[in-house]
């Protein structure tokens, strides 16, 4: 009895030791159960979904992989929120840069003149040092601004290649925005005119790097035209224009068809351009054309604010005269009339003269009256200058009788003259004749606008000067439509374009096929043209695309085998996504395993001004384990 009074105590203090113990045990593990919950809560709240919690105690640990340093601190900032930062144990890892997907690189330049500015993201073992170097070789008096930034990933394939060539078309483009990236370039530029436009962008087409995809957006301005100038004849056959420019499309339209009720002849070019000296320009040419209606003839020229109207020989004074003071009372502020009645020449007298003659070879002629020794001199050294020493052919001489202002008018003809292929200047004391051929379409226009601010005002003039196509460098270029029109012909005349099974190795036949291709493609080195390669869809996907790339650049190697430059081309392969035919059937595979070439032409833009915008872009309106496929 006394040893049972003994232990009951003892194992009643054992049981309530033991409660306590379950009890504390219990409340611990609610505790991390609520201190996990709580943390991965706040970390999902984040969009930390990839940290695992782990709560020993007061102790909460974190595990997982963070993309970046930064995530994991936000991690460890997100965890601190719930429990002390002492209590939280960071056991994460961050993801290694190697596996981190590179950023897209690409480096924009932007140049207006003398100024230049580039920026973007490039990998940071790209010497930044050396494309400032270089920007400021192409462009020695630029001022250079470097805004870069870079990250640390290896640098891509194609990207100093990009660079390189983007640098050197921005040398030649001083308002330009030029973008890289590897193997492409963008260039968004503005050219002087629309012949200027095209020889960039002809220049720039040759001289990209065959595995730069090359996008060009060149823009041509209206002209700014000085002087601005408008000439036309009027005579027994009708009208003609020697030279016309308007202000708007609107001022074109209307000068046009006021010359159309006069017997226009042909189909007059007549610019839009800035310049003018009066908003009323139209109504100005309007007015001057009806006074060559009432006089039944001659000559009006515009040439800024001059005019002068001169009248054919024999026109009646009477009908002279109110003509005139018609077209005075009916010209705007802005003009100031000269008008001329010629005298009926009685032949008693020889007229003095000096002509130069312009041969299809070269050769230059010079002959007739010069005042003196000086200006003899002169006229050489301008003739030599102008047509080159060894095509000038001597034969002038001195007349110390001619009229004051001789000089000029001869250095004006010879001017003329050097804007003709070939061709004859005759100079007179009243009058200067131009005649020839010229590769320039607006070639009368410029002469007519020459001849206008040289000779003054009230001087005559007779310009016959015709544009022949042949001599024109930019009309001999061909189109993209006629290089695709040209391969065209070759396919249908010779064997498919083919390769040995599963290889990007050409079969003989269509190796000749090839070497045809490679003659037109010397003749298109100005158009941009792409191989493109195409499979069927027999085979894995991404085997086909390799393929088909693989087979592209076969058939670019084999055109540069043939000594043909490939600047302009580049070779892509789009493996089965292109099909032309049913891959159900035999014929249909055989059709899609094929080579394209096609003309990479930009999105054509539309011109503008400073002025008349909506009239500028309605004038471009109306212009114009699966075995891969075979």
């Amino acid at each position: 009895m006394r040893l049972r009074t003994i232990l009951l105590p003892f194992f009643v203090i054992l049981l309530a030791a033991g409660g306590a113990i379950y009890a504390g045990t219990l409340a611990a593990s609610r505790i991390e159960e609520a201190a996990e919950a709580d943390v991965t809560h706040a970390l999902g709240l984040e969009g930390l979904d990839w940290a695992e919690v782990a709560v020993d105690g007061l102790l909460v640990s974190l595990s997982g992989t963070a993309p970046d340093e930064a995530t994991r601190f936000r991690a460890l900032a997100a965890a601190g929120t719930v429990v002390d930062n002492a209590r939280v144990i960071d056991e994460m890892e961050v993801l290694a840069p190697e596996d981190i997907e590179a950023p897209e690189f690409s480096i924009s330049f932007l140049r207006n003149d003398a100024e230049i500015s580039f920026f973007g993201l490039i990998p940071q073992e790209v010497d930044r040092d050396a494309i400032r170097a270089a920007v400021a070789a192409a462009a020695p008096e630029a001022t250079v601004d470097d805004l870069l930034q870079t990250a640390d990933f290896p640098t891509p394939d194609g990207w100093q290649a990009a660079l390189d060539f983007a640098i050197e078309a921005l040398a030649d483009l001083p308002r330009s925005k030029i973008a890289a990236s590897p193997r492409a370039v963008s260039i968004t530029a503005i050219t002087d005119s629309r012949a200027a436009r095209a020889q960039t962008e002809t220049r720039l087409n040759i001289a990209a790097p065959r595995d730069i995809r090359l996008t060009l957006d060149i823009s041509a301005p209206r002209p700014v035209i000085s002087p601005f100038t408008l000439r036309a004849i009027q005579d027994d056959q009708g009208l003609r224009f020697d030279a016309c420019t308007a202000d708007t499309v609107a001022a074109r339209d209307a000068i046009l068809a006021a010359a159309r009720q006069l017997g226009l002849r042909g189909q007059a070019n007549c610019s839009v351009g800035l310049g003018a000296p009066s908003s009323r320009w139209a109504e100005a040419v309007e007015a001057g054309l009806g006074a060559l209606r009432a006089m039944g003839g001659g000559k009006i020229t515009y040439s800024d604010g001059d005019v002068t109207l001169i009248a054919l020989p024999g026109t009646d004074q009477g009908a002279f005269d109110r003509a005139v003071g018609e077209l005075e009372n009916a010209l705007p502020p802005a003009f100031t009339l000269h008008s001329v009645l010629p005298e009926i020449s009685t032949g008693m007298a020889a007229t003095p003269e000096f002509t130069a003659t312009r041969a299809p070879e070269g050769t230059v002629q010079l002959r007739g009256r010069l005042p003196d020794a000086l200006t003899r001199t002169t006229v050489e050294s301008y003739a030599k200058s102008r047509f080159g020493v060894d095509n000038l052919v001597l034969a002038t001489r001195l007349d110390g009788g001619l009229p004051e202002g001789w000089p000029i008018r001869v250095l004006a003809g010879l001017e003329a003259l050097s804007e003709l292929a070939n061709g004859a200047v005759m100079v007179q004391p009243d009058f200067v004749e131009v005649r020839g051929q010229t590769g320039n379409p607006d070639g009368a226009a410029e002469i007519a606008r020459l001849l206008s601010a040289k000779l003054g005002d009230g001087e005559d003039f007779s310009i016959e000067v015709a544009y022949v196509e042949a001599l024109d460098p930019l009309a001999g270029l061909p189109t993209p439509e006629e290089c695709l029109s040209k391969i065209e012909t070759v396919e249908r005349e010779m064997p498919k374009i083919t390769f040995e099974p599963s290889s990007s190795s050409i079969e003989a036949a269509g190796l000749e096929t090839v070497a045809r291709i490679a003659e037109v493609l010397r003749e298109c080195q100005s158009v941009r043209i792409e191989i493109a390669g195409h499979t069927d869809s027999q085979g894995r996907e991404s085997m086909n695309l390799n393929l088909s790339q693989a087979r592209a650049d076969a058939v670019l190697n084999a055109i540069m085998a043939e000594r043909v430059l490939t600047g302009n081309l580049t070779a892509k392969g789009y493996g089965e996504a292109e099909p032309i035919a049913d891959n159900d059937t035999e014929e249909g595979r055989e059709a899609n395993r094929r080579i394209e070439f096609r003309a990479i032409i930009p999105e054509p833009e539309v011109e503008t001004a400073a002025t008349d915008a909506p009239e500028a872009a309605a004038e471009d309106a109306a212009e114009t384990g699966e075995e891969p496929a075979e």
